[in-house]
């Protein structure tokens, strides 16, 4: 152990204090401004080193050093049974598998092995000796890596020439490095979506984690602690019973098995087609799948094993199965109820319950249902309609009034009428033929029929008698018949017809058409 200049004279200090004037540790710590334990340590050492006052003056400060503070003796270490560092890596990926479960394992078989601290000790040394990328121990079955690859493959269309790119989904398995890649016109949202379902069931089952490298199409704000995903990418992860977790934004050690994943593909998969010419996507996909699979069966230097004899060794086990349906792609917007309760999709009117009037709802569209959430929970759905300026109204989504007059109908309205009597039934039935719509008549229907509790029947039969008797066809005539009194009175007979006289022109004069003045 080396000492600085100062120290060494220090310990000389201390010896010469002990060994010459026979001072006590006390008095030697006080004086050299040391440490009782120091200067204890040093009269110890001094001791055992066989010193005595003076030093001999050859004796330098290293040789001192020496003296007083020789080296451990090194022990060889006994040769112990070396664990199979490749089989504790790979054991290591299963689910709940710990080191200090292999550590017991290990001694299990080789009681006089290495203890604990030295096997991880040993596993650490390991593991830097291989590649950096196996620092990231990810369980059997828990995640998948998605991205899209960086390279693309062109399509060209056989009418008119035009060339086209087609994107490559690429997906990997954490533990066994198992690929899984399809070929998209695009990559927006639909084939985002698309390419996970496609995955797990290439896979045949479910991993516990997605994780993806932030695209805006699959995550709507990038967060380390809080990311925000897509209303349909949160849709299908429920759907699957998955979570999503994003890696971080440049964080490329987040992600190494899918950028080692989109490197295989781009290298095996893209490359090999680069010089093939296709003419559409599902040709790509032909040609891919061959591709893939001669990927898939490449053995692995590591473990010995192609990706996938590890994955169905591995991975496959540890995963949940497929869910009994397959996802189908909705999008998702937020919407306020509008005042008569509906709300409008693609033109499309749709109910939800009035007493969501004003507040805001999640609507779910996808090809055949829309639904509507508040907080959650589902509070409408809807067959989907895509018929523009039309609605599709629930009637229990409706008040009770206007639950009562959607269900009249012609049919209703005279049924109700005869009840009262026959001159009602008959005025109610003019009101209705004298509407080009029979509905524009409801509301009149509605009124007369309503004086029935304020005048009694007879009344209102009298009305309505003479309302027909004098071609008075409107609620406002029998409320003003009413209002007057007038429903006793008997209807005033035609005026008798004037003889004929030369000196009266009559009607048939004033009938014709007068002459256009010049």
């Amino acid at each position: 152990m080396a000492r600085k200049p100062i120290e060494m004279r220090k310990i000389r200090e201390v010896l010469r204090m002990r060994l010459d004037r026979k001072a006590s540790v006390r008095e030697i710590a006080r004086a050299c401004n040391i440490g009782r334990t120091t200067a204890q340590e040093y009269v110890h050492r001094a001791a055992a080193a066989g010193l005595s006052w003076p030093l001999p003056q050859e004796l330098t400060d290293s040789a001192l050093t020496h003296l007083l503070f020789p080296p451990r003796p090194t022990k060889e270490e006994p040769a112990r049974p070396m664990p199979d560092w490749q089989e504790v890596q790979r054991r290591l990926t299963k689910k709940g598998m710990t080191l200090l479960l292999m550590w017991q394992r290990y001694r299990e078989d080789h009681p006089d092995g290495y203890g604990y601290s030295r096997y991880a000790g040993l596993y650490r040394e390991w593991l830097g000796t291989t590649d950096v990328r196996m620092l990231q121990h990810h369980k059997a079955g828990q995640k998948v890596f998605v991205d899209w690859a960086g390279l693309k493959i062109g399509i060209t269309d056989p009418r008119t020439g035009a060339m086209a790119q087609a994107s490559l989904f690429v997906a990997a398995m954490g533990a066994s490095h198992y690929i899984f890649t399809r070929a998209y016109e695009n990559e927006q949202l639909p084939n985002w979506l698309e390419g996970h379902v496609e995955a797990f069931e290439f896979f045949g089952a479910v991993p516990e984690l997605a994780v993806p490298d932030n695209p805006k199409t699959g995550v709507e704000k990038a967060c380390r602690y809080e990311p925000t995903l897509n209303p349909s990418y949160a849709d299908l992860a429920q759907h699957y019973g998955i979570a999503v977790v994003p890696a971080r934004v440049r964080k490329p050690r987040d992600k190494p098995k899918v950028e080692n994943a989109v490197l295989q593909v781009e290298r095996w998969v893209i490359a090999p087609l680069s010089d093939q010419k296709f003419f559409s996507v599902a040709e790509v996909n032909e040609a891919i799948a061959v591709k893939l699979a001669e990927l898939n069966d490449k053995l692995m230097k590591g473990p010995g094993l192609s990706r996938k004899q590890f994955f169905e060794l591995e991975d496959l086990p540890a995963m949940r199965p497929l869910p009994a349906s397959r996802y189908r792609f909705a999008e998702w917007k937020r919407a306020k109820v509008a005042p008569d309760y509906h709300l409008e999709v693609d033109g499309h009117l749709y109910s939800v319950p009035f007493t969501l009037v004003g507040k805001h709802v999640d609507v779910r569209m996808a090809s055949t249902t829309v639904e509507v959430f508040l907080a959650g929970k589902r509070v409408a759905a809807h067959l989907r309609a895509f018929g523009r300026r039309r609605n599709t109204t629930e009637p229990t989504h409706m008040p009770e009034r206007h639950r009562r007059m959607a269900e009249w109908s012609p049919e209703r309205f005279t049924e109700w009428a005869s009840r009262t009597g026959p001159q009602t039934a008959a005025f109610i039935e003019a009101l209705l033929v004298g509407k080009v719509h029979p509905e524009n008549a409801f509301r009149m229907c509605f009124g007369v029929l309503g004086f029935e509790k304020q005048v009694g029947k007879a009344r209102l039969e009298a009305a309505c008698a003479r309302a027909l008797a004098t071609g008075a066809l409107s609620y406002q005539s029998i409320k003003s018949i009413l209002d007057k009194g007038l429903e006793s009175l008997v209807p005033t007979q035609e005026l008798a017809r004037l003889p004929e006289h030369e000196n009266v022109r009559g009607g048939d004069y004033y009938a014709q058409e007068a002459p256009c003045a010049n």
